[in-house]
């Protein structure tokens, strides 16, 4: 099974996190088979190890850690692959792959500046 994890900042605020939702749930209505879970890097759960651990308890394969942030900064360089490093260890059968920063795809800046320009 193919795990896809949406990994985020975080916040104190509860309502922060909607847009992340909806983005799981649209991947989701793409590939309805894949298992989507949100993780959180502080303030909110489940963290990212503990979205690892339980995408392998429900049989995943294979899991893409996709870091939903504007540009790569400290956290995705230092923080996100120490995460990993101690998330494989944990669990040699699965496969952890960290996707590239979800704000630096083209397709995405086009996708804002288009609403930029729209409002």
């Amino acid at each position: 099974m193919h795990s896809i994890i949406l990994f985020a900042h975080g916040a104190r605020d509860p309502e922060w996190a909607r847009p992340l939702q909806r983005l799981r749930e649209a991947v989701l209505a793409r590939r309805p088979e894949a298992d989507v879970r949100l993780a959180f890097l502080e303030f909110m759960t489940p963290s990212l190890p503990e979205a690892i651990d339980a995408a392998a308890a429900v049989g995943a394969t294979d899991v893409a850690v996709v870091p939903v942030f504007l540009a790569q900064g400290g956290h995705v360089r230092r923080d996100v692959p120490a995460m990993l490093e101690t998330a494989c260890a944990r669990h040699p059968a699965l496969e952890i792959r960290l996707q590239p920063v979800l704000g630096e795809a083209q397709s995405v800046l086009d996708a804002m500046a288009e609403v930029v320009l729209a409002g």
